[in-house]
């Protein structure tokens, strides 16, 4: 037991580890390595065990972010890039409520970010108040853009979720250190995590890496076929002025990489022409999971559909106004007209017929209303609705959720959009940087206390119909 007036330490795989003590009792330990730095012959290569170091390693401050640009110029006010520089970047961050107990549930978290942002060191996610609750929280950083998500047909692919999953299996070996159970994991993530989410769960090599998960505002549509990802590698390749192979693109400057990735997601998320992206032109990640055949085998719907992951107890939503982010941030929701309305939801395959049920369930809606709503659930909520019937038909347990909250008038017009929930899971509301996000004047859905995932008294339910998620963590 480690003495309460002392820095907490803990013993891992790699050596001693010295944490900071945070009020109401909880130890965090950050910035600890699971895998070595992926640069020099590391570089674009699956991810290697973390190196051992001798005496206690310092573990008090959040270590080295992965490579990546900026967020695009709109969401730079709403999210709150983290940079910190240094090699070993494949690092995570651990809070408990009893480093010396043992027992205790475990969520391990998966940033979102397009693929291309994000980190588990950001502010939001600090997990405390999960410890606080009797939950030992770990956030993770993983490989992103090229580095991580570059598809050449070479035998090496989504090294993002080689990272995540070296992850886990570190979660697997040291977590009982910090009084975790490595049999009460649950992985959760939303966005691009949650998306990660889901593709681990269809993957062969994850199977009892975690007992539970959790998808928030992603699912299994979107991973790339072989042909898209080796398209968007020749793209890449072309942008730097080099042959689309790996060692090629190794020999660009680190800088110059991570810019060229950001502005083929700033072409495709812009104005991007569907003659040269294809369906990326609606989807807009052109960095993300490759069905690779041996990393990812299948595609992740159609191996869940096959009853993947099927053992694993699964949470999956979104929230009620997922898209108003990205109108609302472009300025654009109210230059939308009727013509632009008709014409964008066409694209997402919406027929008139389509669009007269949208206008009658949403009466007084203006068209960017309209327009929000319908790339909603073409994006998130649909997505979220086949995994839960893919799983219904193999008899897996699953659960879904919508959340509602805030309304538009009360957060500068974006509504329960995308991401909006996340300081009200983490416990992070009273934050100033995430204000411009969630509003000015906060305060939680409802006062029902979280639930710790994992916990064994969880009812079981089959899947359900979308409703309002009326607590700050799912049942699990």
């Amino acid at each position: 037991m480690n003495d309460p007036m002392q820095a907490p330490v803990v013993t891992v795989s790699s050596g001693r580890l010295a944490g900071r003590l945070l009020p109401g009792g909880v130890a965090a330990f950050l910035g600890i390595p699971y895998a070595a730095a992926p640069f020099g012959p590391n570089r674009m290569l699956p991810p290697r065990p973390a190196p051992s170091w001798s005496g206690t390693r310092a573990a008090t401050a959040y270590g080295p972010t992965v490579p990546k640009g900026d967020y695009p110029p709109q969401y730079q006010p709403l999210f709150r890039e983290v940079v910190i520089a240094g090699e070993e970047c494949l690092n995570l961050n651990v809070w408990t409520p009893d480093p010396g107990g043992s027992g205790l549930p475990v969520l391990v978290w998966i940033h979102g970010g397009s693929f291309m942002n994000g980190s588990g060191s950001v502010g939001a996610y600090d997990g405390a108040a999960f410890a606080r609750d009797g939950v030992v929280c770990v956030t993770i950083n993983y490989r992103m853009a090229a580095e991580g998500f570059l598809y050449l047909g070479d035998g090496v692919a989504n090294l993002g979720l080689l990272d995540q999953i070296a992850a886990l299996r570190w979660v697997q070996e040291n977590i009982a250190a910090f009084g975790g159970d490595p049999a009460r994991v649950t992985v959760a993530g939303e966005s691009a995590g949650a998306m990660s989410v889901t593709t681990l769960l269809s993957m062969p090599q994850t199977e009892g890496l975690f007992a539970r998960a959790i998808a928030q505002s992603g699912a299994a549509a979107h991973a790339l076929p072989p042909e898209q990802g080796l398209m968007v590698g020749r793209y890449l390749a072309e942008a730097l002025g080099v042959p689309p192979t790996r060692e090629a693109i190794k020999q660009v400057a680190l800088d110059t990489l991570v810019r060229a990735a950001s502005d083929l997601v700033v072409e495709v998320q812009g104005t991007p022409d569907p003659a040269k992206w294809g369906t990326l032109a609606l989807s807009l990640l052109p960095f993300a999971p490759t069905v690779d055949g041996t990393v990812l085998p299948t595609a992740p719907l159609e191996a869940i559909a096959a009853g993947r992951g099927a053992d694993v107890p699964l949470l999956i939503g979104s929230t009620r106004d997922e898209a108003r982010l990205f109108l609302v941030a472009a300025r654009t929701i109210d230059l939308i007209d009727d013509a632009a309305l008709e014409a964008a939801v066409a694209a997402y395959g919406l027929t008139p017929a389509g669009l007269a049920v949208y206008r009658a369930n949403r009466p007084g809606a203006r068209p960017g209303d309209l327009l929000a709503a319908a790339v909603s659930d073409w994006f998130f909520r649909i997505p979220a609705v086949r995994v839960a019937e893919a799983r219904a038909a193999t008899g897996a347990t699953t659960w879904m959720y919508r959340f509602d909250h805030p309304d538009p008038e009360a957060n500068h017009g974006f509504g329960a959009c995308h991401a909006v929930e996340l300081p009200f899971v983490f416990g992070t509301i009273d934050r100033q940087d995430v204000r411009p996000l969630i509003g000015d004047d906060p305060s939680p859905p409802s006062p029902t206390p979280r639930t710790a995932p994992g916990c064994r008294s969880s009812p079981t339910a089959r899947p359900a119909g979308p409703r309002t998620l009326r607590r700050s963590a799912p049942p699990a």
